[in-house]
């Protein structure tokens, strides 16, 4: 008898402990060891909601917006944006223009990029009202701190981060717009941003409304853009126009349409791969992303723009140059977006 209770308990103890490995792969597909022969650690960073596009509009010249309708929604907050999955698989980001207090939906708008990617092509061609689409998010990079004053700049499409922010300033704080577009017809949101403009101030007053919104039919004057001391800087638009904003306002917050790119140029470096016992090459004209599939070709990845985060990896050696979009400094310490950061050093080792 005293033989067959400790065979059960035995057998309990193996049960038990089973299950608990079991959960703890599964949240640690890595630990203790590389168990996968083609180990990777990218992950979603936040998880997927199924909406369904219940409305589809024209709000300028090469400019549909969409709205995306399901049921207790996370919120979010101004300058926050949603990762779109096409239906070919292509993850693309936007910026939402809504109402953060709307909790039934979220707005998006895109224009459409005759030498894009792709992404925006197909949102302008496939995506029509009744369509179910798969939404990761919200996240925000861009967030609106407090701050004495306010100058915002934008061009064309990147009024939407702008956009709910304008919103959400009080009655009578003291802010500054310059929208720059190709010409009035391409400019989304135009007429609402004009009458913000003008809320809060008294109608004797209207003419010093029209100091708050500059719109510009071409290239803005930066340089005739005063900005307080104190002044909050927010910018979003095409890469041309958020260079010469930084170059004119060091402290700028910035959102961005496309990876940061490194004015020194790019140069080859090694990728040691650890876990799997593989050294790589990664050349000049390349990321580690394509280097690591060939290698590797599991590794999980999504938007190849730095902004998703699925193809984050833990990095064990050497100087990260990152041009991502999302992590946090703490994350930064020991990681990196391996679609487009790179090495600052001669060689990087990553835990894969």
């Amino acid at each position: 008898m005293p033989k067959l209770r400790t065979v059960v308990l035995v057998a309990g103890a193996v049960l038990l402990t089973r299950g608990a490995l079991r959960r703890r792969i599964q949240v640690s597909p890595l630990w203790p060891m590389p168990a996968l022969e083609e180990p990777t650690s990218g992950r979603p960073r936040s998880r997927a909601l199924r909406l369904l596009v219940t409305s589809r509009e024209t709000v300028a010249e090469g400019v549909v917006q969409l709205r995306l309708e399901g049921q207790d929604l996370p919120r979010w907050e101004p300058g926050a944006h949603l990762d779109l999955v096409l239906p070919s698989g292509l993850v693309r980001q936007y910026s939402l223009c809504g109402d953060p207090e709307d909790t039934s939906s979220y707005t998006v708008a895109t224009r459409l990029a005759e030498n894009g990617r792709g992404g925006s092509r197909e949102v302008h061609e496939q995506l029509t009202e009744g369509m179910e689409l798969e939404v990761r998010g919200p996240r925000n990079r861009f967030p609106l701190v407090e701050a004495e004053s306010y100058v915002f700049v934008a061009g064309g499409i990147g009024i939407t981060p702008l956009l709910p922010m304008l919103r959400a300033l009080p009655e009578h704080a003291e802010w500054r717009l310059l929208y720059a577009g190709r010409d009035r017809a391409s400019m989304p949101f135009l007429e609402e941003v004009e009458k913000l403009g003008r809320m809060g101030v008294p109608p004797g007053e209207r003419g010093r409304a029209r100091g708050r919104v500059t719109v510009v039919e071409g290239r803005p004057d930066l340089d005739a853009l005063e900005v307080r001391e104190g002044a909050a800087v927010y910018a979003c638009g095409p890469e041309g126009l958020m260079a010469a904003v930084a170059a004119r306002f060091p402290d700028v917050r910035l959102e961005r349409f496309a990876p940061r790119t490194s004015s020194d140029g790019n140069t080859e470096f090694e990728v040691e791969l650890r876990r799997s016992g593989r050294t790589l090459t990664v050349p000049a004209d390349s990321t580690v992303l394509a280097a690591v599939r060939r290698e590797l070709p599991g590794t999980a990845y999504s938007c190849e723009q730095g902004f998703c985060g699925t193809c984050q990896q833990r990095v064990l050696e050497g100087e990260i140059d990152h041009r991502d979009e999302l992590l946090t400094d703490e994350e930064r310490a020991d990681s990196m977006l391996i679609c487009v950061s790179r090495a600052r050093s001669d060689r990087l080792v990553l835990d894969m």
